[in-house]
């Protein structure tokens, strides 16, 4: 198993592959917006319990809004029920209001399921997405990318 505590720098093609990948989301508030993303993870049968972790995510959210703004938000939580990190990435062409910092809508969206166990790992995975989405440039490639391989793609040169 990897350990992203163990790196400065966690790789997120670790946790992010294709098929945790959706560019084009359907949901139109804060609330389908999480639940098709973790449906993403769930239909793979990476989460035992669905409803679990979108109350996990979905408390994380009445603390405050994870949507950092500059269209980006990264809704994530950790769970018992998760027994590696799992990462998701998806798109909202149209963008919605996720109540982000900025005020402006939300266009992409990281989803981060951790182990309960493991904060350190959470931590410096949701840093390393930050450090990603600082670059307006990256944020822009990944807002126009026509497939899931250029997802990739960009995600690999950072």
């Amino acid at each position: 198993m990897n350990n992203p505590a163990s790196k400065q720098e966690p790789d997120l093609l670790i946790y992010l592959k294709e098929k945790y990948i959706n560019l084009d989301l359907k949901g139109d508030t804060k609330k389908e917006i999480v639940e098709e993303l973790v449906g993403l993870i769930f239909g793979l049968g990476k989460q035992k319990d669905k409803k679990a972790l979108i109350n996990e995510i979905l408390k994380r959210e009445k603390l405050g809004s994870t949507g950092i703004g500059n269209g980006v938000a990264i809704p994530h939580a950790k769970s018992d029920k998760m027994k590696n990190f799992i990462l998701a990435f998806a798109r909202k062409r149209e963008g919605i209001d996720y109540g982000a910092l900025d005020g402006e809508k939300t266009y992409l969206f990281f989803l981060l399921a951790s182990p309960e166990s493991n904060v350190g790992g959470h931590l410096k995975i949701l840093s390393g997405i930050s450090r990603l989405v600082k670059d307006k440039f990256i944020v822009d490639r990944l807002k126009k990318a026509a497939d899931k391989k250029e997802i990739i793609k960009i995600f690999s040169v950072f």
